[in-house]
């Protein structure tokens, strides 16, 4: 469920809090605390009604993401793409995806804490995208038996360079705030808790410039990539759905369980 301040209060405001912050600004919030704002079938698909909404109300200009509680996201939870969880969560993950890579207005990403998965995948379609100097990131697909997603393994390399791209994606290390932004995953690092007041402080510049203009600069900016983005998306998606369901990634899942909880 999503919500706008000033509306009526629903009882749950659920994993994905929708505010205005600014003439023009809106703020979308990733709110589960209890797991490190990971996503669930349900926060993904109310993510994407989320980016839905605000792509065809003239009121949001410009649109900032960002996580509750000091942490952005640690990513897809991993209790969804266990076998008994079924189909939905999967669909659900990958029809966010492509919502935010149609997204046609200023996008801008706020990173406290960890960006985990999908939490740093998603980076590569945002517009900007500032970080906190401890945020940590990580690509920790192949070490759970899957492959990359959200066209990552074509945006990475061609912002990253292959070399980089590769080592990030196949070794699945932890990386810092810096080695995101040398690696073109986020624009700047500014000081811990900050990024979400020079998220909105550029959300806010950016709402005050003319729409049509903006809305035609990100369409050339990504013009010439669009189709190849959405086929690298089709084809993870495919390896991804295969991968997941194998006997390698299922271990993967119950070791982290066993890990974890």
């Amino acid at each position: 469920m999503t919500w706008r301040a000033g509306a009526d209060e629903p009882r749950e405001a659920g994993p994905i809090l929708v505010e205005e912050r600014g003439e023009g600004v809106r703020l979308i919030t990733i709110s589960r605390p209890a797991r490190r704002n990971a996503l669930d079938e349900r926060a993904f698909k109310t993510l994407a009604e989320a980016l839905s909404s605000a792509a065809t109300d003239d009121g949001a200009r410009v649109v900032a993401l960002t996580g509750a509680g000091g942490v952005f996201t640690s990513g897809a939870d991993l209790a969804d793409f266990q076998l008994e969880a079924g189909e939905g969560a999967l669909a659900a993950a990958f029809e966010f995806l492509n919502v935010l890579r149609v997204f046609p207005k200023p996008l801008l990403a706020a990173v406290e804490g960890f960006a985990v998965g999908v939490g740093t995948t998603l980076l590569l379609h945002c517009d900007f995208a500032y970080a906190g100097r401890e945020a940590r990131f990580r690509l920790p697909f192949v070490p759970l038996g899957l492959c990359p997603e959200g066209g990552s393994s074509l945006l990475l390399p061609r912002v990253a360079g292959a070399k980089r791209a590769a080592e990030l994606l196949m070794l699945g290390e932890p990386f810092g705030a810096r080695e995101a932004a040398e690696a073109g995953l986020v624009t700047g690092v500014v000081a811990d808790g900050e990024a979400l007041g020079v998220v909105l402080e550029k959300a806010a510049r950016l709402a005050g410039m003319p729409p049509a203009a903006l809305a035609a600069t990100k369409a050339l900016l990504r013009r010439g990539l669009m189709d190849e983005v959405a086929s690298a998306m089709r084809r993870e998606a495919e390896a991804f759905a295969a991968l997941r369901g194998a006997p390698c990634a299922q271990a993967a899942f119950k070791a982290f369980f066993a890990k974890t909880g």
